[in-house]
């Protein structure tokens, strides 16, 4: 009994000294840490103190942004008499719901096919999918208007139909840079998941389909909600694409600001880029919530029995 109790604590220690121990953190020291103390400040100031600027000059009295004439509301009560800004809020909102829905759900399925299949030309498209996020805006605005352009003479000429742009091609144009976010984001999800799940799925005789949605979507969820969101707000931020295939009457807001800004920048569109800053970061909040929530459920829907 002693024999076999002193083998066990003598391989208990030599597991404890072969057991790879983790690193322990290096605190910089002295002139490194005021430093690098000093160096994350002049990041934060560089990032955050613009938004600040601007959030304080979209209250300024005075028509002159450099001019500081005293707090009011004036500028926020001023967006109510302009109807232009809500017609271009609208148009934002219905290209931005409508292309983040429709890339989403093409982006999660090649993120899906690229990732689980193997099948001839899978690494040509796995090039072509990610273009737009290479390929400068510029380039890629010009490519889209010349489609369009051709498509359109094509239908005047087959069916003798004259259409022009409007929502339809800035939808189409967005979904068209959207979708390779959307599977960058959902295809590093889907690095991260076992597939032992989904071959536990098919060994309990469940189908390509209720394993996918009952196991596979549960799991990347966050991944297509993170990816959905990065859709919504490169949508709803975009102005050079949209500036080249939007038609009369489909003004956005991003465009509709830079107009105003070739005009000369006042507190006006400083409320309104509040408005737009603070919409963003509702949005990033939300996606925050939604992503913890939905990964907590994951897991309990993929264990059972876990709590």
């Amino acid at each position: 009994m002693s024999t076999v109790t002193g083998t066990g604590s003598t391989a208990r220690g030599a597991g404890r000294r072969g057991a790879r121990r983790e690193p322990e953190a290096v605190r910089p020291q002295g002139r490194a840490a005021r430093l690098l103390t000093g160096h994350g400040w002049l990041t934060f100031a560089f990032l955050y103190l613009p938004i600040l600027v601007l959030v304080a000059l979209s209250f300024n009295d005075n028509r002159f942004v450099g001019v500081w004439g005293g707090a009011t509301l004036r500028w926020y009560r001023e967006l109510g008499s302009e109807p232009a800004i809500f017609d271009a809020l609208r148009n934002s909102l219905v290209v931005a719901l409508v292309s983040t829905v429709l890339a989403t759900a093409l982006g999660t399925a090649a993120a899906i096919s690229l990732d689980r299949f193997r099948w001839r030309g899978r690494r040509a498209f796995d090039g072509l999918l990610f273009l737009p996020v290479i390929v400068p805006d510029v380039t890629l605005a010009v490519m889209l208007l010349l489609l369009f352009v051709q498509v359109l003479d094509l239908l005047a000429a087959v069916l003798g139909v004259r259409a022009t742009f409007g929502l339809g091609t800035i939808t189409l144009s967005h979904v068209a840079f959207n979708v390779a976010f959307v599977a960058v984001v959902v295809r590093a999800r889907l690095a991260r998941l076992d597939p032992r799940l989904e071959e536990a799925a098919a060994d309990l005789y469940a189908g390509p389909w209720r394993t996918f949605r009952h196991v596979t979507l549960p799991l990347i969820a966050p991944g297509v909600a993170g990816g959905a969101l990065l859709a919504l707000t490169l949508s709803l931020d975009d102005v050079v694409v949209t500036s080249f295939v939007a038609g009369p009457g489909s003004t956005t807001l991003p465009v509709y600001v830079f107009g105003l800004i070739r005009r000369g920048v006042t507190p006006l569109i400083n409320a309104v880029s509040v408005l737009m800053l603070a919409g963003s970061m509702l949005l990033v909040v939300v996606s925050l919530a939604l992503q913890g929530r939905r990964g907590g459920g994951a897991v309990r829907a993929a264990v059972p029995g876990r709590t």
